[in-house]
């Protein structure tokens, strides 16, 4: 049976989302701190974390910093917190998705099983294409063997540009692998981390590699 950590202060919310888990047969752990997430996701391979902004003992999305610096469990963050700046915070923090409240929880359910489905899936350890070198199991990439200090969410972009190299990416695929369809609305979030990569990857090389196709999307020929 899946495990899966929640990580929130709302005692009342967490329990619920417990018995709901629970009938949809996941195992569940439940802690209002990060501290003590921290401690238990290291004693412990779970299948994903559903994690708070506001904890008892600091915030979540620094817990999310913490968790990425030795696993790549999926993490959904679940929030009152709704603005533009809270979910990019959340996502170059390295969050997998984000889910504000009040929420239904059949959305909660498919954003599980999305994101762990995901996080099934093998991928090769490391992808090579002029010049660029990303090493999956690290969350590190380069260029021409400059680090490129790039967030989980600009690498997991890059990873899918190159994965598809010579292809056109829409922004509407973008969205559906990377935030599981959920942002249709608003999928302006993708040019701004699409910006964000360019000024990492392209501003300070002479060959600029992401290209936009007017109207369609990106690509790396």
């Amino acid at each position: 049976m899946e495990k899966i950590l929640i990580v929130e202060d709302d005692n009342s919310l967490s329990q619920l989302l417990e018995f709901q888990l629970k009938y949809a047969h996941y195992d569940t752990l439940i802690t209002p701190r990060g501290e003590e997430a921290i401690k238990f996701i290291k004693e412990y391979d779970y299948s994903l974390i559903i994690l708070d902004i506001m904890l008892l003992d600091g915030s979540g999305i620094d817990v999310c910093k913490e968790i990425r610096t030795f696993s790549e469990v999926p993490v959904i963050m679940l929030t009152a917190r709704d603005s533009i700046n809270d979910k990019i915070s959340a996502f170059d923090a390295g969050a997998d998705d984000y889910l504000t409240k009040p929420f239904e929880f059949a959305e909660l359910l498919a954003r599980i099983k999305a994101n762990t489905k995901k996080s099934q899936n093998s991928k090769p350890k490391i992808i090579t294409h002029k010049g660029i070198t990303i090493f999956l199991d690290t969350y590190r990439a380069e260029r021409d063997g400059v680090e490129l200090n790039l967030t989980k969410k600009e690498l997991k972009i890059l990873q899918l540009l190159l994965e598809n190299k010579g292809k056109v990416i829409s922004k509407e695929e973008i969205i559906n692998k990377l935030w599981q369809g959920f942002y249709e609305e608003n999928n302006n979030i993708v040019s701004v981390y699409i910006n964000y990569l360019r000024n990492k990857v392209d501003k300070n090389f002479p060959e600029k590699l992401i290209e936009n196709v007017r109207g369609i999307g990106y690509i790396i020929r």
